[in-house]
């Protein structure tokens, strides 16, 4: 797999619709079927797919708190020990101390009024302010990571949308 592409991929406007996983990864504007971050450790994470996978996430309009990868378990999908500071928590960490704009995709299956009714959309691309490791809400170790969409995007009136976000 080609290294992180940072930044919009072309012919993929803010709002582009896909119905799944496998036409965002195909797209490019998410690489991975699975991980719900993309990128590398030494160069930075280029996109985060927000899906409702871990229970400590804060997501608002133009700014979230977004929970780190790892000590969950993949068949009850609850946290059962901490989360490791390498991978791609530490490409979250990287794109943060680079200043490397990350694209946010938002999913179905994530719990917000900002998130789309079906499949996945893209919803430009956000900073990672600052991050940090605390005590999640089962107790384990987690790390977190504040980011805050870049200002003056706006959805493509052509792109298409499953639902109108403002």
């Amino acid at each position: 797999m080609p290294g992180p592409v940072f930044g919009h991929i072309p012919g993929y406007p803010v709002g582009s619709h896909f119905e799944n996983r496998a036409e965002l990864a195909k797209a490019g504007v998410h690489r991975h079927i699975q991980a719900g971050i993309a990128g590398t450790a030494k160069e930075g994470a280029d996109s985060i797919v927000l899906s409702g996978g871990y229970e400590d996430n804060r997501v608002f309009g133009d700014e979230l708190v977004y929970t780190g990868y790892g000590g969950r378990d993949p068949v009850t999908k609850r946290q059962v020990s901490d989360q490791p500071f390498d991978l791609w928590n530490h490409a979250l960490a990287r794109s943060s101390l680079e200043d490397l704009p990350v694209r946010v995709v938002r999913g179905e299956g994530h719990r917000s009024p900002f998130s789309p009714r079906r499949g996945y959309r893209y919803d430009g691309l956000f900073m990672v302010e600052e991050y940090w490791h605390e005590t999640g809400r089962s107790g384990f170790g987690i790390w977190r990571y504040r980011l805050r969409k870049l200002p003056e995007q706006w959805i493509d009136e052509d792109a298409e949308l499953s639902e109108r976000v403002w």
